[in-house]
C-alpha cells in the first residue's frame, strides 16, 4: 500500500489567513521552552538530591532512569491519548499532567524520602511524554515538508532557551545553601541533622509548585487559542489501521529510533554529570553553584546552535550537518577524556553546541514522508527518548567503578552511531521513496 507524503496544511484551512501558522507555530515553541526548563532542572535536582540523601552516582542517576524511563513506558499511551483528543487537546493534557507531577514536589519533600521525589517525577515525565508525541510532529507538519527540520529546529531552539535558564534559576533556589558532606553533618547534634535535611529537602518545594501553576495557566492559553487541526496525519485518517510495526519496518524509522536513544542518553549524560565533573580539582575546583553557571552554558550553546541550525539547514543537507556535528562531538569527548583543566573544562561545554540540531533533524528525518503512519513512528521515537534513563545511570556505574571523566567513553560511543545516521541509517529505502 503506498504511503501518502507528508502534506502542507489540510485543506479546511486554506481560507485561514497565513498569519495562523504563524501564531500556531509561536503557540506550539511555549511548549518547547517548557518541558525544555523542566526537563534540564532535573540537572540541578541530582547533585542537590545526592547530598541530601547521600547517594552514589549510581543511586543519583534514578532521576533520570525515573524520569526518562517514563517516555518508554508511557509514550504508547501517550500516543493513543493523542490519536484520540488530536493535537490541541493533547498538549493540554500533557501540561495539565506535568502541572499535578511539579505540584507532586511539596508532599515529597515533607515526606523526605528519595522515592516520593521520584514519585513525582514520573508524573510530571508522564505528562512532558504526552507533550513529546504531540508537539514535535504538529511542528514538523506544520509547514512544507522540505523545511520541517529547519521548522522543527526552530521550535527546539526555544526548548534550549528553557534549558539554559533551568540551571541559573535551579542554582540559585535549590543550590544556594551550601550542602555540608557526610563528616560536617555527623558532627552536628541531632536535632540540628534534623533541621538541616528538612530544610534542604524542601528546598524544592517552592520552585516547583511555581512551576505547576505555570504550566496550569499554560493548559488554559492553550486550550482558548485556535490551532490548526492536521488531522490527516494522525490515526483518524489511516484507513489501513496500521500498526508500530509497519512504521519500523521502514529502515530509517527503525534507524531513527536508535539514533534518538543513543542521542537523549549522551546529551542528559553528559548534562547530569556536568556539575561533578566540573566539580573536580583537576577540571575547574568549582563549588557546585558556580558550576551551575557552565551547565547553563552548555544549554546556551544548544540555543544558538539551533537558532543558527534553523537558518543553515535551509541551504545545506540535514543529513550532512548531521554527520559533521556528530563527528565533532566524538573529537571533543575524546578531550574531555584525556585533558584536563581549561581544555577539558571548554570541550565539554562545547558538546552542547554540536548537540543543537541533532534532535530535531533526527526526528525530521524519522518521520518523512509517512503520512497516517506520521503518529505511530513518532510514538516509537519518543519511546526511545528511554536513552536518557538507561545511558545515564550505566555512565554512573562505570564512573563508581572507573572514575568519572573516564565514564564519558560511553557518550563518545553514541556520538559514534549518531555519524552512522546521519551517512546512511536515515536515508528511506529506493522502494519506498518511490511510494512502492
Amino acid at each position: 500500500m503506498p504511503i501518502s507524503p507528508t502534506p502542507r496544511l489540510p485543506s479546511s484551512s486554506a481560507s485561514a489567513p497565513v498569519v495562523n501558522t504563524r501564531m500556531a507555530l509561536a503557540v506550539a515553541t511555549t511548549i518547547f521552552f517548557m518541558w525544555g526548563f523542566l526537563t534540564c532542572l532535573n540537572d540541578i535536582l541530582i547533585p542537590h538530591l545526592k547530598a541530601v540523601f547521600e547517594l552514589n552516582y549510581a543511586k543519583a542517576m534514578l532521576v533520570q532512569f525515573t524520569f526518562f524511563g517514563t517516555y518508554f513506558l508511557m509514550s504508547l499511551p501517550a500516543g493513543r491519548l493523542v490519536a484520540h483528543l488530536g493535537y490541541k487537546k493533547g498538549i493540554v493534557a500533557g501540561l495539565a499532567i506535568a502541572a499535578v507531577g511539579a505540584l507532586g514536589f511539596w508532599p515529597a519533600a515533607e515526606l523526605r524520602v528519595y522515592e516520593a521525589f521520584l514519585g513525582a517525577l514520573f508524573v510530571l515525565a508522564t505528562g512532558i511524554t504526552v507533550l513529546q508525541v504531540a508537539a514535535n510532529p504538529y511542528v514538523a507538519l506544520l509547514g512544507p515538508e522540505q523545511t520541517a527540520s529547519s521548522r522543527l529546529t526552530l521550535a527546539q531552539a526555544l526548548n534550549s532557551l528553557g534549558t539554559a535558564i533551568a540551571p541559573i534559576f535551579g542554582g540559585l533556589l535549590i543550590l544556594g545553601n551550601t550542602v555540608k558532606s557526610a563528616d560536617e553533618l555527623a558532627a552536628l547534634p541531632s536535632a540540628e541533622q534534623i533541621a538541616y535535611r528538612v530544610q534542604e529537602a524542601q528546598s524544592v518545594q517552592g520552585p516547583y509548585v511555581g512551576l505547576a501553576i505555570a504550566l496550569a495557566l499554560l493548559a488554559v492559553f492553550v486550550y482558548l487559542f485556535r490551532l490548526p487541526a492536521l488531522t490527516e496525519t494522525t490515526e483518524q485518517a489511516d484507513s489501513g489501521k496500521h500498526t508500530l510495526l509497519d512504521a519500523l519496518r521502514h529502515k530509517h524509522v527503525l534507524f531513527g529510533v536508535l539514533a534518538i536513544f543513543f542521542y537523549v542518553g549522551a546529551e542528559v549524560s553528559i548534562g547530569s554529570f556536568l556539575v561533578n565533573y566540573l566539580s573536580m580539582p583537576a577540571i575547574g575546583g568549582f563549588t557546585e553553584q558556580q558550576a551551575t553557571h557552565y551547565v547553563s552554558a552548555y544549554w546556551t550553546l544548544a540555543m544558538i546552535g539551533r537558532f543558527a541550525g534553523s537558518a543553515i539547514m535551509t541551504r545545506f543537507s540535514p543529513r550532512v550537518l548531521l554527520t559533521v556535528f556528530a563527528a565533532v562531538n566524538v573529537l571533543l569527548l575524546a578531550l574531555t577524556m584525556l585533558s584536563s583543566g581549561h581544555v577539558a573544562l571548554y570541550a565539554v561545554v562545547a558538546v552542547g553546541l554540536f548537540n543543537s540540531i541533532m534532535f530535531p533533524t533526527i526526528f525530521a528525518l524519522s518521520i518523512e514522508r509517512l503520512g497516517p503512519l506520521t503518529n505511530k513512528a513518532s510514538s516509537l521515537l519518543i519511546m526511545a527518548i528511554v536513552g536518557g534513563a538507561v545511558v545515564p545511570y550505566l555512565q554512573g556505574v562505570l564512573a563508581d567503578h572507573i572514575g568519572l571523566q573516564p565514564s564519558f567513553i560511553l557518550p563518545l560511543v553514541c556520538y559514534g552511531y549518531i555519524i552512522f545516521y546521519g551517512l546512511s541509517g536515515s536515508r528511506p529505502s529506493a522502494a519506498f521513496r518511490h511510494g512502492a
